[in-house]
């Protein structure tokens, strides 16, 4: 009888959480349709060629820049793996 108490249990479970998530990603599309989360758009005005020995933070000091600013508008940067010809932004703004 415990066996099948457990099974039962489990079995709810699943379905408690299968409907939890199919509730949140009801609920999330709509938000979505509706044009309330709408995805990040950038829009970069002026750009840089990364030179040799070129760091972001000597790239945006050379262009007076705060380093919060710089990386706003280049979200997707690594600066850790940074290579010469890749472009950055230098003046833009981020909009949601």
């Amino acid at each position: 009888m415990a066996k099948a108490s457990n099974a039962s249990i489990v079995m709810n479970l699943t379905i408690l959480m299968l409907s939890f998530l199919l509730v949140v990603s009801f609920a999330e599309s709509r938000f979505l349709e509706k044009g309330i989360l709408k995805p990040a758009t950038l829009k970069c005005d002026s750009v840089y060629g990364v030179k040799t020995g070129d760091t972001c933070f000597e790239i945006a000091e050379a262009f007076n820049l705060s380093a919060e600013f710089f990386d706003s508008i280049n979200p997707n940067l690594n600066c850790k793996t940074l290579f010469v010809g890749q472009w950055v932004c230098l003046d833009g703004e981020l909009s949601f």
